[in-house]
């Protein structure tokens, strides 16, 4: 290993302000002095390297170096969003930027450290009042005219992580940075990286913002769906998985009209150790069994859960064959059902035609085309995210398979599982009333629209670069056939496809209707296969959605060979 990693080390530890990273990068300093091997091959892990900003932000694990998420690197980042934003508003303007966190550890401090220098750097800062979820966030973006957002949260990833979410205003209308504003930003961000120590980065006061923000949230969230007479009596479970879901929820639920929930006390006040589950995302194995527990204890007819920072929703169900009794709906049955919630609203207003649109990612599932087919709306598929859901033209509702959906875009431009939760609610009481349950209501949707069933192969690596590897091979030697059904074609969108932008994303389309996509996660080390099949009853789908899945999971373990 060169000295860089080491010098690198002893420059970013004169100049951190955090005692805690300080005194952990003393200790690998003087171990890689000393020529401890495993110290000089931590350096060259935290310093070899720089944790990128893109069109996600910055998300790692928390820790010194610039590899990590820290005290420094988030003033680099607000330094060279500030410098960014001045560029854009001209020198005679002073543009806002609004700043929220979630409960992660730290989350607080980067937040307050941000605030202090987008403040120094003469734009108006306006901090939210204490720890929120991410759709206020966006939303507050919006309510306050702002030029710009940041909201410090890693989401649903380990609780090692953190991250830093930024939003813009005006023409971007309150949705997430997209290409080229993330390269400008990460330009900006370099720039500061090597000329400025955070010592010498001007700070000033900036402002907190009143409750009236969270207010005006509440209130039009509550709007989306406010309680009908079936919403009566409702006995339901929610988990705030360890987060900052609950306080904001609750508001609404009182203002709309909805009985409250019992809770999983484990779990509902936030947490950033996240004590209970591994992995604090709905969608991993095990995350919701307290929830089921919870939901056995109090006889509950659903469940319904938030992520940590509660822009995703999970749905679950008694389901009496699968273990324990519940299911957890994919993403896919909770998305369609709130797709033909918006379609039938839209209807209902006049509100087809005319550019009006359902808008899905890539990944998403095939059935919501169906949908807008069969209510005269536009569609719209986009690459994943919501920074690309969120600008679909004429959008009036949009989700991805990864628990996001998207149900009031004309106050929050992203994903938001409280709006959803609340949509969700109002669609279980309306079938209450006609004596129907969500189990009913997927299998309505499926006489409806069709059998589609949809699977996700995934596969977590220690290294990104095999990622790389398995995609390069998958290029090189594409498959004729997957589970005896012929592959008729195949688009790669790295080397562009009509409407998307370049992008690391492999699309395979098979006879009989399925499709495979295989793409890395943007923002985790895995690949993704993401399987969709349509058949003629629930058993075809099931039984073409397992060949597939057998046959992906091959290819795969072939193509890491």
């Amino acid at each position: 290993m060169s000295p860089a990693p080491l010098e690198a080390a002893r420059a970013w530890y004169a100049q951190d302000p955090d005692e805690t990273t300080r005194a952990e990068l003393a200790t690998i300093i003087a171990a890689a002095e000393s020529g401890d091997a495993a110290a000089l091959a931590d350096l060259d892990d935290r310093f070899g390297a720089r944790l990128a900003f893109g069109t996600a932000g910055l998300r790692g694990r928390l820790g010194a170096g610039s590899n990590r998420m820290n005290r420094v690197l988030v003033s680099q980042a607000a330094a060279g969003f500030a410098a960014y934003l001045r560029e854009k508003a001209g020198p005679d303007a002073t543009p806002t930027v609004v700043i929220g966190y979630d409960g992660r550890r730290n989350s607080d401090v980067f937040a307050a450290d941000s605030a202090a220098i987008f403040a120094g750097a003469g734009l108006r800062a306006v901090l939210l009042p204490r720890l929120l979820p991410t759709p206020v966030l966006a939303f507050a973006v919006r309510h306050l005219g702002a030029a710009a957002g940041v909201m410090v949260t890693a989401s649903h990833n380990p609780p090692d992580d953190n991250g830093y979410k930024v939003y813009l205003g005006g023409e971007d209308d309150g949705s997430q940075i997209v290409s080229p504003a993330d390269a400008e930003i990460a330009a900006h961000i370099d720039r500061v990286a090597a000329t400025t120590t955070v010592a010498d980065m001007p700070r000033a006061e900036y402002e907190v913002a009143d409750e009236s923000v969270i207010e005006a949230y509440v209130a039009a969230t509550a709007t989306v769906a406010p309680a009908p007479a079936g919403a009566a009596g409702m006995n339901w479970v929610y988990t705030a998985m360890h987060g900052v879901g609950y306080e904001t929820l609750a508001a609404i639920l009182r203002l709309a009209g909805y009985p409250l929930p019992v809770v999983v006390e484990e779990q509902i006040a936030p947490d950033g150790r996240f004590p209970t589950v591994a992995f604090p995302n709905p969608e991993e194995p095990g995350a919701m069994d307290l929830s089921f527990r919870a939901a056995r204890d109090a006889g509950a007819d659903f469940v319904i859960a938030n992520d940590p920072d509660a822009d995703r929703l999970a749905v679950a169900i008694p389901d009496a064959a699968s273990d324990g009794g519940w299911r957890r709906l994919t993403g896919n049955e909770t998305g369609l059902l709130l797709g033909w919630r918006a379609a039938l609203r839209a209807q209902a207003a006049g509100d087809t035609g005319g550019g009006a649109s359902l808008a899905c990612s890539l990944v998403s599932s095939p059935g919501l085309e169906a949908v807008a087919k069969r209510y005269g709306l536009d569609f719209h598929t986009t690459l994943t995210g919501f920074k690309w859901i969120s600008r679909a033209p004429g959008i009036r509702y949009g989700f991805e398979e990864a628990l996001g959906y998207l149900v009031n875009p004309e106050t929050v431009r992203d994903k938001d599982g409280i709006s959803a939760a609340v949509a969700i609610l109002g669609m279980i009481a309306e079938a209450r009333e006609r004596g129907q349950t969500l189990a009913d209501l997927l299998a309505q949707f499926a006489e409806e629209f069709g059998h589609f069933q949809s699977g996700q192969v995934s596969l977590r690596v220690e290294h990104v670069s095999l990622i790389g590897r398995i995609m390069t091979a998958l290029r090189a030697d594409p498959p004729s056939e997957l589970g005896g059904v012929a592959v008729e074609r195949s688009d790669d969108l790295l080397t562009g496809a009509p409407g998307f932008p370049p992008s690391d994303v492999l699309r395979l389309w098979l006879a009989d209707g399925s499709r495979v996509i295989v793409r890395p996660s943007g923002t985790e080390p895995k690949l993704k296969a993401y399987l969709d099949v349509r058949g003629d009853s629930a058993p075809d789908a099931a039984a073409r959605l397992a060949a597939l899945d057998t046959a992906v999971r091959t290819l795969i373990a072939a193509a890491q060979a």
